[in-house]
């Protein structure tokens, strides 16, 4: 076993590198160069310690790193690369001013001499663990992502000090192959594999198979996907992120009978419910079963010869928002069992990342003996790492007995299928992982794992942030530092800008109600209906409910215009374009609401159904049409408003959809993928309908705008008939929907406009919203 153990560990790279000994800081000077206008050699970047090759035999230790000028040079000390890249963050932030951001450049540019800290910078981590990605973003957000795009976000990650994120591109090409191997061909493969915006849940067994008539996944992109995966491994590699990467879950085609007719296979729920089964009830393959670990070999195997001995993590989900056949412990230990030796059989020193959503989703299941008992089938306590998906506001460490032992990660989900509304609890964020790390001596890092990024990217920023802070950030201070940073690159950012974002942290960030306890979606976006649509709590269904007085973001509109009336250069900044975009957006979004009380009240009068006829100035008494026309006016404002900005308009998704299509042979299907994620997934899986909701120009004017003109029709014609037929409304509205979906309702494309034109109209038609400065 000793000569086993040193094989291994010869054999594999860990983490947070392979080789110690071929480890560079090639890649962050390189880092340096990007953020810093190709001044990377003005750093000498030094490991402090010889890189530990991390194992289940082997575990990970906190790292830690030091600034200071140094003969003429920026010195850099850390114990990782990792740590290198959090110690040129911390030099750009404090002495700099500077930040990357998402979804906008910089602003500001580097000197054209960086200047020495005046005094030592330092950092430590508290966790040994900065985990990112949930699996599931790899389809809200990430389906179309190229290169360009994927290099943005590793250097954000590695400036953070994330150190261990999910490397899920490319999954089916691994798939496809391992199941060659077997004796299968493309055309017994390639109808199982879902569309491009729907892989995840492929990935995990929920689904199968493309709907809406367009095609197979084509092969070319599998390929393309596969070359990009290189690419994102080898960088995740030089920025010291360890990649985990996909493991066999279990999931087969139909197809797998041909050859392997006796293997012994379970059929899965009908997690699509009441879409037609052919679309999901994947076929799990026993771990039991020798195929299985036949099947688990290939895949790790496969990666290795691919990619290198790049890691040890892999990522297997079996149970995603399905239930095991038995609830037997003794079945549940053996699953576990032969699924980690499927691994280990590959690779020995191998640690299965799990997701811990089935804790929390398929509660009633998951009894403690039944959890003790999967989990425990790892023997190894190291050989075992699980995400606490949705600590930030339903835990599932205190109720599991920190995952009986094994060790597990406090991460933020926050965002549900890229929905757009702001929403926080950053007083949670700061306190709650420190007070569990003070608990749980199994708790080894704080990671965020939302299922999509779409905005607030303040609530990441500070948790990655607290990661290096063994006592509660403090809120205010840091959303001070924050916004200098966001915004710089001007002669001085006006004090208005503080006192907007003091309002955002005390009220929008600051959420404490459990039954909101998460992004809400919009009420706009939500099929229309006189009722049960609008301030809506829970998990799921997704809230439309507020946290917060809706009239706050009037004083923060106000600040921030204020601010631009001050310094005027604000225009250049990309940061706060977008954020003046976004709540504006916010207080558009939240004035739909009250127009649709008095569109529903409207109705209510004009049919004799209990009504109010004290309804504002601006709407006549029980004036149906005119109701709903201030309603349709303002989805076309709100649309206009968005198109100010690339990041909020659905064109930037569907031409992205496109060039991958057009590259891979198949546009429609891509489009459509496009095009059905953030609207109807399937046409009989109505549950799913408007689960990814997006605030964007383009679908808010034609596909949302769409749907209510149906509905205000429909009143209009009630009011005077004296009754609404909810059926015939509900089949109209499907139509519509399919329609839209496949491309055949025509997309009315506003002018994108600056936003500056905008302003003035957003000040004349909405007075009570948008405050005009003195």
């Amino acid at each position: 076993m000793v000569r086993l153990r040193r094989l291994a560990l010869a054999a594999v790279l860990s983490l947070p590198i392979a080789d110690a000994a071929a480890a560079t800081t090639s890649g962050i000077s390189k880092l340096a160069d990007r953020l810093f206008n190709g001044q990377g050699s003005a750093f000498e970047f030094v490991l402090t310690t010889r890189p530990e090759d991390w194992s289940r035999w082997n575990p990970p230790v906190n790292d830690n790193y030091t600034v200071q000028g140094a003969r003429g040079k920026i010195r850099v000390e850390g114990t990782s690369l990792n740590a290198l890249a959090r110690g040129l963050r911390h030099y750009a932030n404090d002495v700099l001013q500077m930040d990357e951001f998402w979804f906008v450049d910089t602003y500001k540019t580097a000197p054209q001499h960086l200047p020495a800290p005046k005094e030592p910078l330092s950092g430590a981590s508290v966790v040994p663990w900065r985990y990112n990605l949930n699996t599931v973003t790899f389809s809200y957000t990430f389906p179309w992502y190229q290169w360009e795009d994927w290099e943005k976000l590793l250097d954000w990650a590695a400036l953070r000090g994330v150190n261990l994120q999910l490397a899920w591109v490319g999954y089916e090409k691994i798939f496809l192959d391992s199941l060659r191997e077997l004796g299968l061909s493309n055309e017994d493969i390639l109808p199982f594999f879902s569309g491009p915006a729907f892989q995840a849940w492929n990935r995990f067994g929920n689904i199968q198979r493309s709907w809406g008539g367009k095609g197979d996944l084509p092969l070319a992109f599998i390929e393309q996907q596969f070359e990009l995966q290189k690419q994102i491994v080898t960088r995740m590699v030089e920025l010291g992120i360890t990649p985990v990467l996909p493991a066999f879950p279990g999931f087969v085609p139909e197809s797998i009978k041909k050859v392997r007719p006796n293997a012994n296979l379970t059929v899965s729920p009908n997690w699509f419910a009441p879409a037609p089964d052919k679309y999901t009830r994947d076929l799990f393959l026993d771990p039991l079963d020798d195929t299985y670990a036949e099947l688990q070999k290939l895949f790790v195997t496969k990666q290795i010869d691919a990619f290198g001995n790049v890691t040890n993590v892999y990522t297997l989900d079996q149970f995603n928002e399905l239930s095991p056949a038995s609830g037997d412990t003794a079945y549940l230990r053996g699953i576990a069992r032969n699924t980690y030796a499927g691994l280990t059989a590959a690779n020995p020193a191998a640690v299965w990342l799990l997701q811990g959503w089935l804790f929390f989703s398929s509660r009633n299941f998951w009894t403690q003996p039944r959890i003790d008992a999967y989990l425990g089938g790892v023997e190894d306590h190291q050989g075992m790492l699980v995400l606490d998906l949705y600590s930030e506001v339903n835990p599932q460490w205190q109720r599991t007995n920190s995952y009986s032992g094994k060790p597990w990660i406090w991460c933020q989900l926050h965002d549900f299928g890229g929905n757009m509304a702001l929403e926080g609890r950053v007083q949670t964020l700061t306190s709650a992982p420190i007070d569990a790390l003070a608990q749980s001596k199994s708790l080894v890092g704080f990671g965020l794992t939302p299922e999509a990024y779409e905005g607030n990217e303040v609530v990441y920023d500070i948790l990655l942030d607290q990661a290096w802070s063994a006592t509660p950030l403090d809120t205010q201070a840091y959303f001070a530092s924050w916004v200098t940073k966001r915004y710089a690159g001007i002669s001085s950012i006006p004090s208005e800008l503080y006192r907007a974002w003091e309002i955002l942290r005390t009220d929008v960030y600051s959420n404490t109600r459990t039954d909101i306890p998460q992004v809400p979606v919009a009420t706009y976006q939500l099929r229309p209906a006189l009722s049960g649509i609008a301030n809506r709590t829970g998990h799921f269904p997704h809230p439309t409910a507020l946290h917060y007085d809706p009239l706050v973001l009037q004083g923060v509109w106000k600040l921030m215009l204020e601010a631009l009336t001050r310094q005027g250069s604000l225009w250049k900044v990309p940061a706060f374009q977008l954020d003046f975009v976004d709540v504006s957006r916010q207080m558009l979004s939240n004035q739909f609401d009250v127009l649709y009380a008095d569109l529903v009240n409207a109705y209510k009068c004009s049919t004799g159904a209990g009504g109010s006829r004290e309804l504002r100035s601006n709407t006549p008494n029980c004036d149906v049409k005119a109701a709903g026309a201030r309603l349709l006016f303002l989805l076309s404002t709100l649309d206009l408003t968005l198109l100010t900005s690339r990041h909020f308009a659905l064109q930037s998704w569907v031409d992205a959809a496109s060039a991958w299509g057009k590259a891979a042979g198949n546009e429609d299907l891509f489009t459509f993928n496009a095009r059905s994620q953030v609207t109807v997934w399937q046409v009989n899986a109505t549950n799913l309908n408007d689960y990814a909701a997006k605030a964007w120009g383009g679908l808010v004017g034609s596909y949302y705008k769409g749907r209510w003109s149906i509905f205000v029709d429909a009143l209009v014609a009630a009011s005077s008939s004296g009754s609404l037929d909810e059926g015939a409304l509900a089949r109209k509205l499907q139509v519509f929907e399919a329609e839209w979906q496949a491309g055949k309702q025509t997309v009315e494309q506003a002018t994108p406009q600056d936003f500056r034109a905008v302003l003035a109209g957003l000040q004349g038609s909405w007075p009570e919203l948008f405050l005009k400065v003195q």
